[in-house]
C-alpha cells in the first residue's frame, strides 16, 4: 500500500496532464479560430444555463453515492474517502475516453455537456464499487476505474451512434451496466471465508442515519440527472416532470413493501435508504418521451416493489447459489430498475413515443450495455486478483483501518462494549 498505491495514483495523474495537454482544449478556442470577431457570448450562455444541472449531478456523484455507501459500521471513511478518488479519476479519464471516441481521436473540446458526461461516466463505477464495498483496495479501485470506464465509453458510443438508441437517463448505459459490471467482479472475487457474513458487515443507528443523508441528496437531483444532457427545452422539461412523479409514487410502494415483506409489518432502513431510489433508475430511459404522468407513476410504482423485493429474496439467492456477495445491492438499485426502464423505453418506442430509435435498436441497447458489463466485469475481476494489488484479507474486510488511519475510540466500539457488558450483568443477575 505504502509504494504501489501512490506509484500507481501519481502515474495516472501524470499520464492524464500528458493527454490532457495533447487532446484537451477549450471550447472557446474553436469558436476563436471560427469566428474571429465573436465574443463566444452565445457558447458562455449555454455553458452558464447548464451550469446549475452539472451542479446537481456533480453534488449527486460526490456526496449522494459517497454517503448512501456510509451504512458500513467501521466502512464510512472509505466509502466517502474512496468515492472521491474515484470520481476525481475517473471524470478525467472519461473526458478522454469519451471525447476521443466522439472526435475519433482529434482535439476535445471542453463544453458543459462534456463535464457533464464525464461526472455520469463515474456513475458507472460508483454503481460497481457498491457491489464490492468492503472487500477490495483503494489500488483495487484505481485499476477497475480505468478498465471500467474505458469499456463503458465504447459500449455508449456503440449505443448512441451506432444503435441510434434512446437512454436520456441512461437506464441502460449507466445503470444496467454499473450493476452488472460490479456483479460481474463480485463473481469473480468471491470469497468463501465471507459466505456466513462478517461482524463488520452491519450498521449501527448514525451509519443508517449517514447513509439516508445520501439518499435524500440523491432522491432531491435525480430529476436534474435524468435531464440535463437533454436535447431540447422541450424534452428537458418533459425528463424533469417524469422523474420528479416516478420518484414520489416509488417512496409510496418502497415503504408499502418494506412493511409487507419484514417481521411484524416494520420498516428496513435498507429498502428506504435505496429502494426509494430506483423510480429515478427506472425513468431514465424513456424520461423525455411523450408519455402521459400517470405512466411515469406506474414506472416509479413498479421500480420501488421490484427493488424491495429484490433485496430480501434476490440478493440472498445471489450470495448462496451464484456465490457473488453484493455488499450494497446494486442489483436491486441499479440492475433490475436499469433493466425495467430498458423495458419500459422499449414499449414506450413501439407505441410511437420516440420517432428517434425502434423497438429493436432499443432492445439491442439493453442486450449491448448488460452483455458488454458482464464480460467486462468478468475480465477485470480476473486482472483485480492479481496477488500483489493489497486485497484485504477475509478478517480485514470491512474495516476502515486495514487502509486508513482511524481515531483510537470509535463511537459504535463504545456502543457494543456497553450492550456487552450490559448483557453479562444481565445474564448474572
Amino acid at each position: 500500500m505504502r509504494v504501489a498505491f501512490p506509484l500507481m495514483a501519481i502515474s495516472l495523474e501524470i499520464s492524464m496532464i500528458v493527454l490532457f495537454g495533447l487532446f484537451v482544449h477549450y471550447d472557446t478556442d474553436q469558436s476563436h479560430q471560427q469566428q474571429p470577431n465573436s465574443t463566444n457570448s452565445k457558447d458562455t450562455d449555454r455553458f452558464l444555463a447548464l451550469y446549475p444541472l452539472f451542479q446537481d449531478v456533480h453534488v449527486m456523484i460526490f456526496v449522494g453515492f459517497g454517503f448512501l455507501m456510509t451504512f458500513l459500521k467501521k466502512y464510512g471513511f472509505t466509502s466517502v474517502g474512496i468515492n472521491l478518488l474515484i470520481a476525481a479519476l475517473g471524470l478525467q479519464w472519461a473526458t478522454l475516453a469519451q471525447g476521443l471516441l466522439h472526435t475519433h481521436g482529434d482535439t476535445i473540446h471542453m463544453e458543459i455537456k462534456t463535464m457533464i458526461n464525464a461526472d455520469f461516466s463515474t456513475a458507472t463505477v460508483l454503481i460497481s464499487f457498491g457491489a464490492v464495498l468492503g472487500k477490495i483496495s483503494p489500488l483495487q479501485m484505481l485499476i477497475m476505474t480505468i478498465i471500467e470506464i474505458t469499456v463503458f465509453a465504447a459500449n455508449e458510443h456503440l449505443v448512441a451512434e451506432m444503435f441510434k438508441a434512446t437512454d436520456i437517463g441512461a437506464s441502460m448505459t449507466i445503470h444496467a451496466f454499473g450493476a452488472y459490471f460490479g456483479l460481474a467482479v463480485a463473481g469473480i472475487l468471491y470469497r468463501p471465508g465471507l459466505r456466513k457474513g462478517h461482524d463488520n458487515e452491519e450498521s449501527v443507528y448514525h451509519s443508517d442515519l449517514f447513509a439516508m443523508i445520501g439518499t435524500l441528496f440523491l432522491w432531491m437531483f435525480w430529476p436534474s440527472f435524468n435531464s440535463a444532457i437533454a436535447e431540447t427545452e422541450e424534452k428537458q422539461y418533459r425528463a424533469i416532470v417524469n422523474t420528479y412523479f416516478s420518484l414520489a409514487a416509488c417512496v409510496l410502494t418502497a415503504y408499502a413493501f418494506s412493511s409487507l415483506v419484514e417481521h411484524r409489518g416494520k420498516l428496513d432502513m435498507v429498502h428506504i435508504q435505496n429502494a426509494t431510489l430506483a423510480g429515478g433508475v427506472a425513468m431514465g430511459t424513456c424520461a423525455d418521451m411523450a408519455i402521459p404522468p400517470y405512466i411515469s407513476l406506474i414506472i416509479g410504482s413498479t421500480a420501488g416493489m421490484v427493488s424491495v423485493l429484490g433485496y430480501k429474496f434476490l440478493t440472498p439467492l445471489l450470495a448462496t447459489k451464484l456465490r457473488i456477495q453484493d455488499t450494497c445491492g446494486v442489483h436491486n438499485l441499479h440492475g433490475l430498475p436499469g433493466v425495467l426502464g430498458g423495458l419500459a423505453g422499449i414499449v414506450a418506442v413501439a407505441l410511437g413515443t420516440s420517432d428517434i430509435s425502434t423497438p429493436v435498436m432499443q432492445a439491442a441497447a439493453l442486450g449491448s450495455s448488460i452483455g458488454t458489463a458482464v464480460v467486462g466485469g468478468l475480465i477485470t475481476g480476473l486482472i483485480l486478483k492479481v496477488p500483489f494489488l493489497d486485497q484485504p484479507s477475509d478478517e480485514n474486510c470491512y474495516d476502515d483501518s486495514v487502509f486508513w488511519e482511524v481515531p483510537k475510540w470509535r463511537e459504535h466500539d463504545y456502543y457494543f462494549y456497553e450492550r456487552d457488558i450490559h448483557n453479562q450483568l444481565k445474564a448474572k443477575m
